[in-house]
C-alpha cells in the first residue's frame, strides 16, 4: 500500500503509523486537515440552487432573445 501524503510504498501490518509510512506524514496529514487544506463539500441546498438557475437562466435566454431579435 502506498503513503496517502508521500506515496511511497508502505507495509500495512505491523505498521504503528498505518496508512502513513512515518510519525511525519501522520502529522503532515493531520495539519492538512486543521489548516483547511482538505474539504469535505456539503451540497448545495435547493433553495439557493433554484434561485441561481431561475437568476442565471432568466435574464439571459427570456429577456435577451425577445429583445435583440426585434
Amino acid at each position: 500500500m502506498r503513503c496517502p501524503v508521500c506515496k511511497r510504498e508502505t507495509a500495512f501490518e505491523g505498521n504503528p503509523f498505518r496508512p502513513f509510512c512515518s510519525d511525519r506524514c501522520k502529522l503532515i496529514d493531520l495539519d492538512n486537515w486543521l489548516s483547511g487544506r482538505y474539504r469535505i463539500s456539503t451540497p448545495i441546498e435547493r433553495s439557493e440552487e433554484a434561485i441561481t438557475l431561475e437568476t442565471g437562466t432568466g435574464g439571459e435566454s427570456g429577456e435577451g432573445d425577445s429583445s435583440g431579435s426585434e
